[in-house]
């Protein structure tokens, strides 16, 4: 292989974390390149936040447009075209990466597809492509090639009976029934948007809850809200003995001593990720990794000096916001502009209906740590914005210190609680007391108001509840 020219920078992966940090250093006058095998934005654009998050929208809207009755308006029936709504998210991913790719040209990154390989010191060696065989040499190395979705054991992955995330999202047919495995954010995401379109969907999951991270209370209520759907939720269960047949997919639904058999047109495993980490290294660079998650210290370098990792490479939190940030700090550090910083207050968003957002401290959490805690809370049925929007479900609950006000946490389940996840994420970030929340005027009437009743509740000094 013949030798190019030299950067200062390669990135291998073009997602959250990958783009991310290439447009920084781009930004730094650096001289940079990305290699990335498909599209600019890696899995998060193209197969994973984009894409679903255009489905639930669909889904939202569906669902609204059957309610609009409720609103005064008369309408006949609603039918949708379910190759279309997929077709559309297909279109909004697409439309994003594109995004990617002119602000790569904006910074002076290059593009290169293919797949990269650390061959040595400083150097990166180029397979597949337009540029397979090159060997590029650079400065530094920033590993972000992210996670890919977990496989159920001994069951394989086809696209048609048995699916991850991934094949979902190129599905062209609405199944007549599906079992979900796993009711982390992915499996709720899509249990919410297949039973919207009128799937009969099964949900399934091995911990006591859905949303196994998230404060018990938020748990408990959106299960209530989805068994309410017509989704069919098991917790504490386990999926066993796989039956795939030429229709359908048989398998045994286990929890305790009780087996129950069932069957569904189709399967999708929805049971986390794992490092995607292969043919990344070469043999000869012993990268030191953890469970196939890379090892790096609190400057996102790794054990070998030049070499850098950020993102859900470097393991939990898997949420792309963070591979963001880490990957901008890491870039940053790597050419002295500031000391990097560590994730520590970080919002969790989950994008089914009712919304589930959360930063800090659960209830449990604060409990096992033995703090002396209060909790606010206000209902969205208190809330005038939320009563006249026809989307009262749900609640805000805030965990403070009892004497300083100190916020440890905060949890929303409701109508738009992603987007009000952040000003509790900037109040921590802040060492703002629930008290500084609770004398922020906040605009009536908005759903944002919920922030400050739950404040105000932490004191006893709530006024709408």
């Amino acid at each position: 292989m013949a030798e190019n020219q030299e950067y200062d920078l390669i990135v291998i992966g073009g997602g959250p974390a990958g783009y991310a940090g290439a447009i920084r250093a781009g930004q730094l006058g650096k001289k940079v390149a990305c290699v990335e095998m498909e599209k600019a934005g890696g899995t998060c654009l193209n197969w994973g936040c984009i894409p679903t998050k255009a489905l639930l929208k669909s889904a939202e809207l569906y669902l609204k447009m059957q309610k609009a009755d409720e609103f005064g308006f008369e309408v006949g029936e609603i039918k949708f075209d379910f190759a279309k709504v997929m077709e559309r998210s297909r279109g909004v991913a697409g439309q994003m990466a594109k995004g990617i790719e002119f602000l790569f040209k904006k910074n002076k990154v290059d593009l290169i597809r293919g797949k990269a390989q650390i061959s040595g010191p400083g150097l990166i060696s180029i397979s597949e492509g337009d540029r397979a065989g090159e060997l590029l040499k650079t400065k530094n190395i920033l590993i972000a090639t992210g996670c890919k979705m977990r496989r159920i054991p001994g069951l394989e992955v086809d696209g048609v009976r048995v699916m991850t995330s991934r094949e979902a999202l190129a599905a062209q047919q609405l199944p007549k029934s599906i079992v979900i495995v796993g009711a982390g954010a992915i499996g709720v995401e899509f249990a919410y948007f297949f039973n919207a379109f009128g799937a009969d969907v099964t949900l399934v999951e091995m911990l006591p809850g859905v949303l196994p991270v998230e404060d018990d209370e938020i748990s408990k209520t959106l299960e209530r809200s989805f068994v309410k759907q017509g989704i069919k939720v098991h917790t504490g269960t386990k999926c066993e003995n796989f039956e795939v047949g030429k229709d359908s997919v048989k398998l045994d639904l286990v929890k305790g001593d009780e087996t129950e058999r069932i069957e569904a047109e189709v399967v999708l495993s929805a049971i986390g990720v794992v490092a995607n980490i292969e043919g990344a290294l070469a043999p000869n660079v012993n990268v030191a990794l953890d469970r196939n998650y890379v090892k790096v210290d609190d400057n996102y370098e790794t054990n070998v000096k030049g070499v850098y990792a950020a993102g859900d490479i470097i393991g939990p939190p898997w949420l792309a916001h963070i591979a963001t940030f880490e990957a901008v700090n890491a870039v940053n550090g790597m050419f002295g502009h500031g000391k990097p910083r560590r994730i520590k207050i970080f919002p969790g968003c989950t994008y089914c209906q009712p919304q589930v957002s959360s930063t800090g401290l659960t209830e449990q959490a604060a409990k096992e740590k033995k703090l002396d805690y209060t909790v606010g809370k206000f209902p969205f049925t208190a809330s005038g914005k939320a009563v006249a929007g026809a989307s009262s479900e749900g609640f805000v609950k805030v965990i403070s210190d009892r004497k300083t006000g100190e916020v440890y946490g905060a949890h929303i389940i409701g109508s738009e609680a992603t987007e009000l996840i952040a000003e509790y994420g900037l109040a921590m970030e802040l060492e703002a007391t629930v008290e500084d929340i609770h004398k922020t005027i906040h605009a009536h009437p908005t759903l944002s108001e919920a922030l400050m009743e739950a404040a105000a509740d932490s004191m006893g000094e709530a006024i709408h509840i």
